[in-house]
């Protein structure tokens, strides 16, 4: 996941509890003992996704975006989705690797709404065998059969794009060593010490090398994907989705040391959202509220955001149980009806006017609101996002 270990949930990744962790014990986070060849690496601040070559005579590249049913980080997934679904200029196909409904998680590893996927894994080769031009990663508990298949996919050529933490599973496939690549700001030890062979970068919102494009935390996967939209339809297509979406330029130049845990700035909301907001305070229960038709992207973040404060759950509410078909025909299933009674003032409405990616804003706006500045810093923090204040 992007930042906290989920509890009783193997294979997610170990984020920045255990920096938050060492931070506390020792006042900065302990390093292995690495060769300085394989330490990170800066970014090139004029860091380009390789223009689409059209292949089999597709008139639009196949893209798809792959979550294991076990556990998928909930915006990871959702975000570039939308965003590239909404640029229309390819095939975008959401695939699971078993049939049924996929389990997701947030960056604090709460449990979050389950999604339908449109193919597994085997329908997705069966409709399409000479596979992907691009895959989607998101951070995810990986089973053996996915690992495999991204392995696969890349033998057929694709281009592997992992959203955050969803590094780490591409480099499980153990198809990517030499390359240079990044991740979410907490997990560059643990990079460096597992995976040595792959020249992590730092202060890079995403890096693209040869068949495989990487990005920062989970607010790196719009400007991601808008590179990618670039890269396959021009900069103009880039920039009127942008335009339309409510998000500035996606250049990959990015400071992530700025997210490291530090005693005067950082430390102190990380800490909050980490452990003292769940020692002192109890959960509240946060009803969002959706209709059909909704965008991905502000569903998914606002839900995120709200159940990354340790002080509040989110749960997606809907007038029936049946699942509701998004913005871009994804099957979502909410975790409550309306008829269930909530708390006065708990209910968090998703605006349909308010552009996808100023939905992150209006959420850590909503949470200092509810909470205090610390606790919507400490989930700006968790999100890798450099535009909170």
């Amino acid at each position: 996941m992007s930042f906290l270990a989920r509890i009783g949930h193997p294979g997610t990744a170990s984020c920045v509890l255990s920096g938050v962790v060492l931070f506390l014990a020792a006042c900065a986070p302990v390093r292995p003992a690495i060769n300085a060849a394989s330490g990170p690496v800066q970014a090139g601040i004029n860091e380009k996704i390789t223009p689409y070559q059209a292949r089999f005579d597709r008139t639009r590249p196949v893209i798809a975006v792959v979550g294991d049913n076990r556990g998928t980080e909930l915006s990871d997934f959702m975000v570039p989705y939308g965003v590239l679904s909404e640029a229309n200029v390819a095939d975008v196909i959401a695939v699971s690797t078993q049939p049924g409904p996929m389990d997701t998680f947030t960056d604090l590893g709460v449990p979050a709404f389950r999604i339908v996927a449109q193919a597994t894994l085997s329908d997705f080769d069966g409709r399409y065998p000479n596979g992907a031009d691009y895959v989607i990663v998101p951070a995810q508990n990986p089973s053996a059969e996915l690992l495999h298949w991204l392995a696969d996919q890349t033998s057929k050529g694709a281009v592997l794009v992992s959203i955050c933490n969803g590094a780490m599973v591409v480099a499980k496939t153990g198809v990517m060593a030499g390359h240079r690549a990044t991740a979410h700001w907490s997990t560059e030890s643990q990079r460096l010490a597992q995976n040595s062979d792959i020249h992590w970068v730092k202060n890079a919102r995403y890096v693209s090398d040869g068949n495989w494009v990487s990005s920062a935390g989970v607010s790196a996967a719009i400007p991601t994907s808008l590179a990618l939209v670039e890269a396959i339809a021009g900069h103009g297509r880039a920039a009127s989705l942008a335009e339309e979406m409510g998000s500035g330029p996606w250049s990959p130049q990015h400071n992530s040391d700025a997210f490291h845990p530090r005693l005067t700035t950082t430390a102190w909301p990380l800490a909050k959202v980490a452990y003292t907001n769940g020692w002192f305070h109890g959960t509240d229960t946060l009803s969002v509220h959706s209709t059909p038709g909704m965008d991905e992207a502000s569903l998914a973040l606002t839900v995120d955001a709200y159940s990354s404060t340790g002080r509040s759950r989110a749960y997606l509410v809907s007038s029936s149980e049946a699942g509701l078909l998004t913005r871009h025909g994804l099957t979502v299933l909410p975790d409550r009806t309306d008829r269930a009674p909530v708390a006065a003032g708990n209910a968090v409405t998703l605006s349909s006017v308010t552009p996808p990616a100023k939905a992150l804003d209006v959420a850590l706006a909503g949470i200092m609101q509810r909470y205090d500045h610390a606790t919507a810093s400490g989930v700006a923090l968790v999100f890798e996002y450099p535009d909170f204040k």
